[in-house]
C-alpha cells in the first residue's frame, strides 16, 4: 500500500525521536505545528511508537489548548473578548467576521481557509479591542479593518 505524503511527513516528524513516553508532547507540537491539528492516525502512529495509550495521549492533547483535534483552516484568527476588549466591542466585531465568512459562531470554514477562535484573554488590553491573525496582533481593530485583513489573506 503506497503511502501519502502526509503519512510520509508523520512518519519523518516521528523518527525525529526515541520510541520513549516521554518524548509525547513534543511529538504532538511538531505534527499540530506541521498540519494545524493532531488527526486520529497521527495519534495513533505517536501513540505505537513512544509506547504510550491511547487514552492517555487523548488526555493530553485535549488538555492542552495548544493542540487541536479538529482540522484547523490554514488561516488562524483570535478575537480578544476580555473585558477591556469587550467594552470596546469585540463581540460584534466576531461575530461580524464570523457571518462574513459563514460561520455560526467560532471554528473552520468548509475550505479549511480560515478558523475563527474567541478567547478570554491576549493580554494587550492597552490595544483593545485586538485580534491575532496568523500570530500578528491587530491593535484597535474594527470589523472592517479586520475584514480587509482576513481578505487579504484569502487573495494570497
Amino acid at each position: 500500500m503506497a503511502q501519502t505524503a502526509i503519512d510520509i511527513d508523520i512518519d519523518e516528524i516521528i523518527e525525529r525521536y526515541p520510541g520513549k513516553p516521554e518524548y509525547l508532547i513534543f511529538l504532538l507540537q511538531d505534527i499540530q505545528a506541521a498540519f494545524n491539528y493532531i488527526s486520529p492516525e497521527a495519534l495513533t502512529l505517536v501513540c505505537d511508537h513512544t509506547g504510550v495509550p491511547e487514552s492517555q495521549a487523548y488526555a493530553v492533547a485535549t488538555f492542552y489548548n495548544s493542540f487541536s483535534l479538529e482540522p484547523k483552516g490554514e488561516n488562524i484568527v483570535h478575537v480578544c473578548l476580555g473585558t477591556a476588549c469587550h467594552l470596546k466591542g469585540s463581540g460584534l466585531i466576531a461575530e461580524n467576521l464570523m457571518r462574513k465568512l459563514g460561520l455560526d459562531g467560532p471554528g473552520t470554514t468548509e475550505d479549511l481557509k480560515y478558523t475563527v477562535e474567541t478567547v478570554n484573554c491576549l493580554g494587550a488590553c492597552a490595544l483593545a479591542p485586538v485580534a491575532v491573525v496568523n500570530g500578528e496582533y491587530q491593535p484597535k481593530v474594527t470589523s472592517p479593518k479586520l475584514m480587509k485583513t482576513v481578505q487579504k489573506l484569502g487573495d494570497e
